[in-house]
């Protein structure tokens, strides 16, 4: 079912040029699940992305946000000191990997934290002023309400 018809949807909606691409990121979804990673809702407006990243040292772990994409990358280094490990068996996964998360445009990355081996990315929700809600008015008169309460407090 490729072929989805948005035309309902977008007879209402202005500025929704992304979400052909939208939706084919969904559609075509995540074909490996490592690392696991929670995202969860810390605050209100405040969130964070917890990635399970056991092995890992800071070194070879990159966080890059640029045009609304957050990619969190691990490099798998081998031991420089020349020494070889034999495993009998390996549970940890060390493997490279690159995940990328599409953000809003109003989220944005505020940091970073890396401890007993979960990687802690912080994003906080910026709403500008341009984009919260505001009455406007109609022929530059003010609504009805307003100018009751406006001849209320100058009297």
């Amino acid at each position: 079912m490729r072929a989805i018809d948005f035309s309902p949807l977008l007879r209402s909606s202005i500025g929704f040029e992304n979400l052909n691409r939208l939706v084919d990121l969904a559609t075509r979804g995540e074909s490996d699940a490592y690392p696991p990673y929670n995202i969860e809702k810390v605050a209100e407006d405040v969130y964070r992305i917890s990635m399970a990243t056991a092995g890992f040292t800071r070194d070879e772990l990159d966080i890059t946000a640029q045009d609304n994409v957050l990619t969190i990358t691990g490099r798998a280094v081998e031991a420089a000191d020349g020494e070889k490990r034999e495993y009998l068996h390996r549970g940890i996964g060390k493997r490279a990997f690159e995940r990328r998360f599409q953000l809003a445009d109003t989220i944005r990355v505020t940091g970073a934290s890396y401890a007993d081996g979960l990687l802690n990315v912080e994003l906080v929700r910026e709403v500008p002023e341009h984009k919260k809600p505001r009455t406007i008015a109609i022929d530059g008169q003010q609504p009805a309400l307003e100018a009751v309460n406006d001849a209320r407090q100058a009297a």
